[in-house]
């Protein structure tokens, strides 16, 4: 995206946030419990408290959230199970921890097969993504959803060992989330999954091999490459994440329809802002790393495109099974706005130097 066209969003964004804001200041007042999945970092700083900070600002202080680490109300990795029983008013978690219920979650969170980010935000915001999140969480879960931050690729791996073929790859004990724990076995590692606090002293310890979190700037604060030497990038296993804000389906329902706007337009604000963090952020990480001592390995081509093949292959297989309703059809959406973006590079970028 274009300058220019995040000068747009913006000022759109704003436009209706101060017209949203304008409505709810009369309105009742809220006070929230937000569970999270998240110890710290990024996720919980420019996500999560960043929704909770932006909500108290444009409500004229009618909505307070408190925002509690991840395990402080309930299981870290059942986020949306916490928010439905009502121990929590609302959540914040990646909906791909659910992938064991209902795979369909992968898709909305992001796997191998997914397209880029860009990608991703014009088929959530524009192409009808989100109103199919939206219905599949309600149906499924009985609890609102929408996006609430959003990242780059991943960094592939911080690894106490070098990682760089699929050779390489065979027997090493990662840890990672997702559907990419069934498919990083196709490639011959040995996945394992753990809760974000638990992963540095795992890593620390010898316990697994190497870990993968989030982008280049996010991992810095998790502190993986003091234990980890080794830096191993493109996240295929990961080409964008959108993560998820869930609601309460009886505190939804009560809140008025400014207010419903309200959470709506902050939600989709904070994830353009985190976006725009971390592409930022990213720029200047690998810089740090290498000054923090780490070797940086860019995997081979057979890795990266065994690892999307794999992603594409599961989830056509997955879709053929037919035991999720909700699975095929997003699929389908997803594989109808990838046809109509094919040859976008073409038309959309500009080749500015060599």
């Amino acid at each position: 995206m274009k300058k220019r066209d995040f000068l747009k969003v913006g000022a759109a964004a704003a436009a209706t946030m101060a017209a949203s804001a304008a409505q709810a200041q009369g309105g009742p007042s809220h006070n929230w419990k937000m569970a999270t999945a998240w110890p710290g970092g990024p996720l919980m700083e420019i996500g999560a408290k960043a929704f909770a900070e932006r909500m108290d600002q444009l409500s004229g202080g009618r909505f307070k959230i408190q925002v509690f680490p991840g395990g402080a109300l309930g299981n870290a990795l059942k986020v949306p199970e916490t928010v439905k029983n009502g121990v929590a008013e609302c959540g914040h978690t990646w909906m791909g921890y659910d992938w064991g219920k209902d795979p369909t979650t992968v898709l909305f969170g992001g796997y191998a097969g997914s397209f880029d980010t860009e990608r991703m935000l014009h088929w959530l915001y524009e192409d009808g993504g989100l109103e199919m999140q939206h219905k599949f969480r309600d149906d499924t879960e009985g609890v609102y959803s929408t996006v609430l931050f959003i990242r780059t690729a991943e960094v592939f791996l911080h690894s106490r060992k070098p990682v760089k073929t699929l050779a390489d790859l065979k027997g090493l004990k990662l840890r990672t989330a997702g559907a990419w724990l069934e498919m990083a076995k196709e490639l011959g590692a040995a996945p394992v999954t753990t809760a974000g606090g638990d992963v540095y002293p795992m890593l620390e310890r010898g316990a697994i091999d190497a870990t993968e979190w989030g982008t280049l700037w996010e991992n810095i604060s998790p502190g993986f490459y003091k234990v980890a030497k080794y830096l191993i990038y493109p996240g295929v296993h990961q080409p964008t994440a959108p993560f998820e804000l869930v609601i309460n389906k009886d505190v939804w329902n009560k809140l008025s329809p400014a207010d419903k706007r309200l959470v709506e337009t902050v939600a989709k604000l904070v994830t353009f802002e985190s976006w725009l963090r971390i592409g930022e952020e990213d720029a200047k990480a690998l810089d740090f790393y290498r000054k923090a001592g780490n070797t940086i390995i860019e995997l081979d081509p057979e890795v990266q495109f065994a690892a999307r093949k794999i992603g594409l292959e599961w989830a056509d297989r997955v879709a053929k099974e037919n035991k999720y309703p909700w699975f095929a059809k997003t699929l389908a959406s997803q594989k109808a706005f990838d046809a109509q973006w094919k040859g976008a590079e073409g038309w959309r970028k500009v080749r500015v130097r060599d």
